[in-house]
């Protein structure tokens, strides 16, 4: 449990400190707890969740509540949270790392990793590559053609656990693909979730496998996985619990579960892989490229929208106060880069009109990562040379729980929120999780840290 020690909380956040392997664990001040304290009022009434936060040297973790309402089992910093669609972290970073060893490269077709005749219809002057599925611009759809009638009948149990490999690569040729790759960035689950199965299918393993045996097997990440671990965190709709979230046809869109615990030795791979212990099998060279690669921006949004790197959103942070406005508090709609105007919980969004609205869904929150913190040119009143630090970030919501995880590798800064719960407004607790982080680096960053 890498040395963690842990505070249940009743009303406001105890704060724990943890301590790794090359950090020594120091007691967090007030101020930490005072900027916290909003972070877990955004969560749904009687919600489990832990927090993670790094601040240079600086690790602390900080749990809240139960894990299981029934038991009363308090939520610790190896308590397990669905991540949702912060997976595809995990996958763009398995890619990168592919990439890095020669395996697969960025602008391979992806009919080279797919059976004959499995690939979905799209113009053949331009064929989907790799880094298309990993940056949402090749044109697939947010969701598997005939998902919906094979969830239908088990909605209210476990309705995605019966969608298989199978049942996708039936789905393939018949989807439908939405202009030229790489022109327009259209967030998609079946787009991630193809890219991990044909990653898998490169390697000759499977994803979960795969996904061990590259990143979270040297990386030290002991509690994350797609499939059931201890204890896990239930998920909680409306305070009702709901199954165990599973998605066999996508894992590598929003299968897996992790820990407090794992998600700071993550962050501090993505601030300086050298603050991880790594086994002596590791090809440290490998993964540093790999981290430097994932945080890259790959693709502009336009209406200065966030960038879109490997599996990660990306934008700039002033640290510079703007007029009649603090530092960390970003400028424009919150939300300003969802064209939907929904929910961003990317299933509800998809069957609402099919269903005519309303039911509850899984998968990420693709409105939620695009819209968080809004902040173009024009909002900020400002060039590029007011912006002197970035946050690369990431959010996802499950049935039963809310996640979102980002740091800045300037500032030194790293923040993970893992809630056992669906807030009933998402939006909200990712856009103050996000706000958290902007204030901690601007703070850091005005501190000369």
């Amino acid at each position: 449990m890498n040395g963690s020690t842990y505070a249940p909380v009743a009303a406001d956040p105890v704060v724990a400190a943890a301590a790794p392997a090359t950090a020594t664990a120091t007691e967090p001040g007030p101020e930490l707890g005072r900027l916290l304290r909003p972070l877990f009022r955004a969560a749904a009434p009687g919600s489990g969740s832990a927090v993670v936060v790094i601040r240079g040297d600086e690790r602390t973790v900080a749990c809240r509540g139960h894990s299981d309402r029934s038991s009363e089992r308090p939520v610790r910093a190896d308590t397990r949270f669905a991540l949702g669609s912060v997976t595809k972290t995990f996958t763009g970073l398995l890619l990168a790392e592919m990439a890095a060893r020669g395996e697969v490269g960025y602008d391979d077709p992806i009919d080279r990793y797919l059976p004959a005749g499995a690939a979905p219809g799209y113009p053949r002057e331009r064929p989907i590559t790799l880094l298309h599925l990993a940056t949402h611009t090749s044109g697939l759809p947010r969701l598997p053609v005939g998902l919906l009638p094979a969830v239908a009948p088990r909605w209210f149990t476990s309705p995605y656990a019966t969608f298989g490999p199978a049942h996708l690569l039936g789905a393939l040729p018949r989807t439908p693909v939405r202009g030229t790759p790489g022109a327009q960035v259209r967030y998609s689950n079946l787009g991630f979730g193809l890219l991990g199965l044909l990653l898998a299918n490169a390697a000759g393993q499977r994803y979960e496998d795969l996904l061990e045996a590259r990143v979270c097997g040297p990386l030290g990440l002991v509690d994350t996985s797609c499939g059931p671990g201890r204890e896990d965190a239930a998920g909680y709709r409306r305070g009702r619990r709901v199954p165990s979230f599973r998605l066999p046809a996508l894992p590598g869109a929003s299968a897996l579960r992790s820990t407090a615990d794992d998600m700071l030795r993550y962050l501090q791979a993505h601030l300086a892989l050298d603050a991880v212990p790594l086994p002596a099998r590791a090809d440290a060279s490998v993964l540093r490229t790999a981290l430097g690669e994932v945080r890259r921006p790959r693709v502009d949004r336009r209406r200065g929208g966030a960038r879109i790197c490997l599996g990660w959103n990306h934008r700039s942070v002033p640290t510079a106060p703007e007029a009649g406005r603090p530092a960390a508090e970003p400028a424009g709609s919150p939300l300003g880069d969802d064209p939907r105007g929904g929910s961003g919980d990317d299933l509800r969004d998809g069957l609402r009109g099919v269903t005519g609205g309303g039911v509850g869904g899984v998968g990420g929150v693709g409105g939620v990562a695009d819209g968080i913190g809004a902040m173009g040119a024009a909002a900020s009143g400002g060039t590029d040379r007011e912006f002197d630090d970035e946050v690369v970030y990431h959010a996802g919501v499950t049935r039963g729980f809310t996640t979102f995880v980002g740091f800045s590798p300037r500032a030194q800064v790293g923040l993970a929120v893992m809630a056992g719960t669906l807030p009933l407004r998402s939006r909200s607790f990712a856009q103050s999780a996000y706000d958290t982080l902007r204030t901690l680096v601007t703070e850091r960053r005005s501190q000369g840290e």
